[in-house]
């Protein structure tokens, strides 16, 4: 989020009009627009997009909420684009790989899934759009749970499989919590769908590259009876 922010600070400086694609009202796009609030136009919906004035046609670029995917940004980046022609893209790709690469798994899971279960807060934007994924891809329910404890056992009258997901940011135990709650259901026997195994590389101080291995790897998992 901080790399987003220079961003702001330094196209503010060179009087850019800047759009910041994001949920108008979420925390992290409340604070990157705070930043330079009289540089930055939050665009949500498509009211905002017909509301955006700029000064200078050539001084004009889109930045994004991190926790966007990347088909949900660009989604709106083409809308903006088609009114004005001349907007700028970041210098750098500021949306988060984990929620993207989450979105293209939920849409796996909800088409061969009865129900999906989405692990994540209810204030989580990447959280509640992966249950919309995943009833947009077939899944013929879906409910997003902070704790396994929530899940409510009328959900599974008529069901054979169950796909899982999470939020970008939630501890892998919730998610376990959840599969073990499952299995002792009598769906135990999990399948993880693989979607993505991300080779992006990230400096990082010679200290942490001796500690840390650079891997990573986004999954969903569907259990069956």
């Amino acid at each position: 989020m901080t790399k987003v922010h220079r961003e702001v600070q330094r196209f503010a400086a060179e009087n850019y009009d800047i759009l910041l694609v994001g949920h108008e009202g979420h925390e992290e796009v409340e604070g990157t627009a705070g930043e330079a609030p009289d540089s930055v136009q939050i665009v949500d919906e498509d009211e905002s997009i017909n509301s955006v004035k700029i000064k200078d046609p050539n001084k004009i670029i889109w930045l994004s909420q991190t926790t966007l995917s990347v088909d949900e940004a660009m989604e709106t980046v083409k809308k903006l684009r088609t009114k004005f022609p001349t907007l700028q893209n970041p210098p750098s790709d500021d949306i988060c790989y984990a929620t993207q690469n989450r979105q293209v798994a939920i849409k796996k899971v909800g088409a061969v899934s009865d129900l999906v279960i989405v692990v994540g807060s209810a204030n989580s934007s990447n959280t509640v759009r992966l249950v919309e994924v995943a009833l947009l891809a077939g899944a013929k329910a879906a409910y997003r749970v902070d704790y396994a404890s929530e899940i409510d056992d009328s959900w599974f009258e008529g069901v054979e499989s169950v796909g899982v997901s999470s939020g970008a940011s939630v501890p892998e135990e919730l998610v376990e919590e959840v599969l073990t709650y499952l299995a002792v259901r009598g769906y135990g026997d999990v399948e993880t769908i693989q979607t993505a195994e991300e080779d992006i590389q990230f400096s990082l101080p010679k200290e942490l590259r001796k500690e840390l291995k650079s891997a990573g790897e986004e999954t969903s998992n569907k259990a069956k009876r």
